[in-house]
């Protein structure tokens, strides 16, 4: 049906008459017409699509880069907050450290007392007891360093410490000050052209504290202290668990506005570290210290050691003595002539060639739960031929400090002290032969910003009471020490007062 229809119609355009078939041209050309025109709008159309498609392109585009450009930012925001944090981490710049503490201390009558770690006649030779609640001064220490770490790894740092002590209350104690700059030093590190054993040394010279001392804080007393003018290398390191320092140190003897009553002390110390284990081993010598004079031109002390030799053999544990969490230090020392000494090492002028002397130091702290802690130290000394022919000097002290949490600002904190001391000078400075013993109670309620029941952290604010006795006999030791002075003699003393302790 269709091809007929088709037939038919064609038949029709082709064979009809001029009439008709100018009228059908012209209906062609119309729709001609009409078809380009529609050609033409699709062509706008296209054109216009064209149009927007460059344009969302350019636009994809551009969104592309702008992406690729807050990448880039955020890469180099994270770069500079490396390099900052970098820097942050790096030793740099000043700091500022220091110790500080300060109080009032009175009798249960509100009149001056007597007081200090040194207050038993043993103190004299290092015999120290408990210092909590027994400490009627102010004394302050203040650290200023630069350090820096260089572009090629080598860090230097600078040092100075200035330090007063002062047993006056007054604001104004110039005329008293005991203001020192005790440490002025400084340490190069990490030098690139250093290697092996070496390579991470840290090489010092100046006027210093060694930086490996350290001490039984509740007894206010160094387990050793090793310190003057000199120079030395730390952190030589063996193996990954063997290192040592070596240093020499200057310590001078006698009055230095006198330059005939001098002597020069010269302490070679190697200090050698195997894990926990800890060996230290010192040689001194002082010439002519036999031969130091008075500023009379008499002789000080005609037989005064020139050599001596010190050890010590401690143990480091990261535990409480191994038996459960907490820290614990040990140590054993021993001296012979001007070693005898053995805390503050090469400091003592006056001990014989013969001198000898033992020391046992040992502290620990573990917490004990329910917000109990407990800090127990053992000090003691057996010091013979020490500055005369046949003296002894024998003490044990026994310390224990304990804290109980109540809040988290406010602890109490409370302390006991037992001490035994048999000493024989044989008249060395007017002193007498004397044996007894000494006890010192003290609770003392303690404010604290935080880290209530850390030992070791700082600032505390503390109100304490303190009660001590000792035996008659020590108080005839000697005429100018605190037993036996006006006021405080045998038979039970109370102390009062207010401490403020803080260091950074």
């Amino acid at each position: 049906m269709k091809k007929t229809t088709l037939a038919v119609t064609l038949g029709l355009l082709l064979g009809s008459g001029p009439a008709w078939g100018d009228a059908s041209m012209s209906s062609i050309e119309a729709r001609l017409a009409a078809l380009e025109q529609r050609l033409q709008a699709a062509e706008q159309r296209a054109n216009a699509a064209e149009t927007r498609a460059e344009a969302a392109e350019k636009q994809a585009r551009e969104l592309a880069a702008a992406q690729q450009q807050s990448r880039t930012a955020a890469a180099q925001v994270e770069q500079r907050t490396a390099k900052l944090e970098q820097k942050a981490s790096d030793e740099g710049g000043f700091e500022f450290h220091g110790y500080a503490r300060s109080g009032l201390l009175m009798n249960d009558s509100a009149t001056k007392t007597q007081g200090g770690p040194t207050v038993t006649p043993a103190g004299e030779t290092g015999g120290h007891v408990g210092r909590l609640g027994n400490e009627p001064d102010t004394y302050v220490e203040m650290n200023l360093e630069h350090k820096q770490t260089l572009a090629n790894g080598a860090t230097t740092r600078f040092k100075v410490m200035l330090a007063d002590g002062q047993r006056t209350y007054n604001d104004w104690t110039a005329e008293s000050s005991d203001l020192n700059v005790r440490q002025a030093f400084t340490e190069l590190g990490h030098l690139p052209t250093f290697t092996g054993a070496f390579k991470d040394t840290t090489v010092w010279a100046g006027k210093r504290f060694d930086r490996d001392n350290y001490d039984i804080h509740w007894l206010d007393s160094d387990v050793v202290f090793l310190a003057g003018t000199g120079a030395g290398i730390y952190d030589m390191t063996w193996s990954d668990e063997a290192r040592s320092n070596f240093s020499l140190y200057g310590r001078t003897f006698g009055d230095t506005e006198n330059s005939e009553n001098t002597a020069q002390n010269y302490i070679l110390t190697l200090n050698n570290y195997f894990g926990p284990v800890q060996l230290m081993v010192s040689g001194m010598r002082a010439k002519d210290n036999e031969d130091r004079l008075d500023l009379e031109g008499n002789e000080v002390k005609g037989d005064a050691a020139e050599h001596g030799v010190h050890a010590l053999l401690g143990l480091h544990n990261e535990s409480f003595y191994g038996l459960r969490e907490g820290s614990s230090k040990t140590a054993l020392l021993y001296g012979h002539g001007l070693g005898a000494e053995v805390k503050t090492i090469g400091a003592d002028g006056a001990l014989l060639p013969e001198a000898d002397t033992w020391r046992l130091a040992s502290y620990g702290i573990t917490p004990l739960g329910g917000g109990w802690h407990i800090a127990p130290a053992v000090l003691a000394q057996s010091s013979k031929d020490r500055y005369m022919k046949g003296d002894s000097y024998e003490w044990a002290t026994v310390n224990a400090r304990l804290i109980q949490e109540i809040t988290q600002n406010f602890e109490m904190q409370y302390e006991g002290t037992y001490q035994y001391m048999d000493l024989r000078p044989e008249g060395y400075n007017s002193r007498n032969a004397v044996s007894g013993n000494f006890y010192k109670l003290t609770v003392a309620p303690t404010l604290k910003a935080s880290d209530v029941g850390e030992f070791l952290k700082r600032p505390e604010l503390r109100l304490f009471a303190t009660w001590m006795d000792w035996d008659h006999r020590l108080d005839n030791y000697a005429s100018g020490d605190a037993f036996g002075s006006s006021g405080f003699a045998a038979g039970g003393e109370w102390n009062f007062g207010v401490q403020m302790e803080t260091w950074f």
